[in-house]
């Protein structure tokens, strides 16, 4: 079999869009090579995942990455070497506003799966319903800077995906830099919609628990009004054994531990790293097995790791 390294670079496949796609083979996506050290609960959830499957359903043109394929069998495989029972498939920002590939994957995946969309104001209202059928039960917003450059603009597109998810009762998975949390906290502490903090908050660990806009993170979870996703520990850190990643781990759960969620980020997709948008950008090959043995390390009671694991994003997700 060949390795990921091994991608042949060539075939051109022209599709409507005219998108260059230059991959012909591939093997697998990063694979856990650390047995997990402790004992999973049954329907522990990896909250954080991503599906790539370019061939069947193609890529946006207007993408900023094109990522490997990372594909729904190679997922199976991961779980099951993580011990994990369920699954949350997360829209990657290179398919767009095209949810196909997330609605395609919890279809195969059945009752142990629930997806994250990314819509915009010309999405219609039959294409939501077909994702909620599918079990989409939130959306993902990305705002990057935007707040800090734009508040205005930031608002705005905050307040029409909202508007779009109220009369559903799904939630709202925010993309964004921690000083986001600060210029929006008014907005985002009257949402009439659960907020879910992607990533840490995009924290930068070498900055420490006292960087701006983190402490109202910590007080969107005291209050109930937001999720956080403790997962991709390697995006937010330079320190390959996550020493300095404990600190915000830690306290976010003390914060409000009914509130926190876990996910492994698979397959680790390096957005931003190809010289042009249709280069292809390999991912990172991230221990998956390691990672999730630093859950035990952050959050040293069973019980709490069970309700991280089980309890909490049962609630969020609606499994």
């Amino acid at each position: 079999m060949l390795s990921r390294r091994d991608v042949v670079v060539g075939g051109v496949l022209a599709g409507i869009s005219g998108i260059v796609r230059d991959w012909v083979a591939h093997a697998t996506a990063s694979q856990p090579s650390t047995k997990v050290s402790f004992d999973v609960p049954p329907n522990a959830t990896d909250c954080a995942v991503h599906v790539y499957e370019p061939t069947r359903f193609p890529y946006w043109e207007g993408r900023s990455y094109t990522p490997e394929p990372a594909t729904l069998d190679e997922l199976r495989q991961v779980l099951r070497t993580l011990k994990i029972e369920r699954v949350v498939v997360v829209q990657a920002t290179s398919y767009g506003t095209d949810n196909a590939c997330v609605v395609a994957s919890l279809r195969a995946l059945g009752a142990r799966a629930r997806g994250v969309a990314i819509i915009d104001e010309k999405t219609p209202e039959s294409s939501l319903d077909e994702m909620h059928k599918a079990g989409v039960r939130s959306v993902r917003l990305t705002l990057n800077n935007l707040a800090a450059s734009d508040p205005a603009a930031a608002r705005q597109r905050l307040n029409m995906t909202v508007d779009r998810l109220k009369a559903r009762n799904w939630s709202l998975q925010l993309s964004t830099n921690t000083i986001t949390y600060e210029i929006l906290r008014d907005e985002l502490m009257a949402l009439p919609v659960t907020l879910v903090v992607d990533h840490f908050g995009q924290v930068q660990a070498a900055d420490g628990v006292g960087q701006r806009g983190f402490a109202t993170i910590l007080e969107l979870l005291k209050s109930g009004k937001a999720f956080v996703k403790i997962s991709n520990p390697n995006s937010i850190t330079k320190q390959p054994d996550l020493s300095d990643v404990a600190q915000f781990a830690r306290a976010l759960v003390a914060a409000n531990p009914r509130q926190v969620v876990w996910g492994s980020a698979w397959p680790h997709p390096t957005a931003g790293a190809a010289r042009k948008p249709t280069d292809l950008s390999p991912h990172q090959q991230i221990d998956d097995g390691r990672n999730m043995n630093m859950l035990p390390v952050w959050v040293p009671d069973a019980a709490t790791r069970k309700m991280i694991l089980v309890d909490n994003a049962g609630r969020l997700y609606g499994f």
